[in-house]
């Protein structure tokens, strides 16, 4: 591992830089030559330029299964700019960096501990590696109908109860940026001397300002999984996997990212990893700090907002830090769902949320928003507001909530099967109404977050069935059912 190589320097971008300039005749792929055989419409929209760059691993670029020239050296810089032993760049996504990582530390017949709100990237990696879920529920906030983390305590009882697990992996932060006591949890999973995962994906940022919360490398963890997309300047799809300690084997590793990483990565958004380091590692601090002021600019006008409130630090075991880059909006006193406000917010009002949920919306203010975001984003919800408190005895609008408060998650259901034999199981279709105690065929959820509502190998029960169908009356998005209608699941053959 070479230390102390100056983070202004770019390996993988110049190497990508320079093979663009180099004047040459191109028999190798990819077919569009550089762009000279893109299709005119998607040149109008992007330009000619960004193909260019648009190369194969070239001799001068590296392998990134192998990597032994630039992407090594970008990797080495990242892997210091984040505070990692070791790092590699994803061009799958954090999905990848998640599944190798179970791949990595769990064989088939195998126990993982997890909480149940994991991404369903989690779920992919159980059935590729056969390893078997012990699920601890997250502490639940009612009120916000938030999932937030789980407990050292529940961590300590589960692990006392299942000594023989393999790795415990969590979230940190969520979705709607709560963190729990990692360094806690890590404590008590290295007593039973396993490793540590953790899905970092809305985490990237954390490394590079004091008022963040701590990375999960620096509270233990041995191997975390970034998404330097989703809020720094990456390209989409582009992540990063670190590694500190001795307890993950980094041979395996290595082998099980080439499982599931693509054998063409494409070298755009790999150079934007070495970009977005740079940035981090050079101007980090200025740039979270203009967003934090951004963020907390937007919480204190949003507070002042009738009909609506602002998730803050809660006094609720699971949540001990905010991520304040990541605002979540409650907006169920007026009588609406999240989803109902998201239409009108993206449809009428020119803003764009990135996660609604029944209850409130979930903003990511990140480097790249700006002040005119910010006040737009204000505007809209103040008119919002003004429509809805200042109309009496209004006939109730699409989309409304019904209910108040609405449903929360339902309870893990049982696990007769691993998902890995359910997954490869004789299926057949249901009606909804003779569904429940069957065993579920799909990895069901509403989607974003990609928190499974039902898994493949679980009894399908009651309140699962109502949740779902619930979020579905109210305008949410169900994924990974055959029928998005609910009206049939597919499940087990008996």
């Amino acid at each position: 591992m070479l230390r102390g190589i100056s983070q202004a320097k770019l390996p993988l971008l110049d190497a990508l830089r320079d093979c663009v300039n180099h004047v040459h005749a191109p028999f190798y792929a990819p077919g569009h030559k550089g762009g000279k055989g893109i299709a005119k419409p998607l040149a109008d929209l992007l330009g000619k330029a960004v193909f260019a760059a648009d190369l194969p691993e070239l001799p001068e670029l590296d392998n990134l299964f192998a990597p032994e020239g630039v992407i090594l050296a970008a990797q080495e810089l990242a892997s210091e700019a984040f505070g990692a032993d070791f790092t590699w760049f994803l061009a799958n996504g954090s999905t990848c960096g998640i599944m190798a990582a179970i791949l990595a530390t769990c064989d088939h017949g195998e126990k993982i501990i997890l909480p149940r709100n994991v991404h369903k990237s989690v779920i992919s990696g159980l059935i590729l590696s056969g390893a078997i879920p012990i699920f601890i529920d997250p502490v639940y906030d009612a009120n916000w109908d938030i999932a937030c983390c789980i407990t050292s305590e529940d961590l300590a009882v589960t692990l006392a109860q299942n000594p023989d697990a393999k790795a415990v992996l969590v979230v940190y932060p969520t979705y709607h940026g709560v963190c729990g006591n990692l360094e806690a949890i890590a404590q008590v999973t290295h007593q039973y001397h396993i490793p540590l995962l953790v899905d970092e994906a809305h985490g990237a940022h954390f490394n590079f300002h004091p008022d963040l919360p701590r990375t999960a490398l620096s509270c233990g963890a041995d191997l975390t999984v970034q998404s330097t997309h989703k809020v720094l300047g990456a390209m989409t799809q582009a992540s990063m996997l670190h590694v500190q300690g001795n307890y993950i084997d980094i041979s395996r590793l290595d082998r099980a990212l080439q499982l599931v990483q693509s054998t063409s990565p494409s070298y755009l958004l790999l150079a934007s990893l070495d970009a977005a380091r740079q940035q981090m590692a050079l101007d980090g601090l200025e740039l979270m700090t203009r967003t934090l002021i951004l963020a907390e600019l937007a919480r204190s006008r949003i507070s002042e907002v009738s009909g609506f409130s602002v998730l803050e630090l809660l006094n609720t075991p699971g949540f001990v830090a905010l991520d304040r880059t990541r605002l979540t909006v409650k907006v169920s006193d007026l009588g609406l769902s999240g989803f109902a406000v998201d239409e009108m917010l993206n449809q009428e009002l020119g803003v764009t949320a990135e996660l609604p949920m029944l209850q409130h919306l979930t903003f990511i203010i990140s480097l790249g928003n700006t002040q005119v975001d910010i006040d737009r984003l204000v505007e809209a919800l103040l008119t919002i507001s003004h429509r809805y408190l200042t109309i009496k005895n209004a006939e109730k609008m699409p989309n409304q909530s019904e209910k108040s408060p609405p449903l929360p998650l339902p309870p893990s259901p049982p696990l007769p099967l691993s998902p890995r034999e359910a997954f490869f199981a004789a299926t057949e279709v249901v009606l909804v109404d003779r569904v429940c105690d069957r065993i579920s065929a799909e990895l069901i959820c509403p989607y974003p977050p990609g928190i499974p509502i039902l898994m493949p190998g679980e009894i399908i029960t009651p309140q699962a069935v109502e949740y779902l169908q619930e979020v579905l009356i109210l305008g949410g998005c169900i994924t990974g059912c055959s029928d998005r209608t609910l009206k049939t699941f597919k499940v087990v053959k008996n």
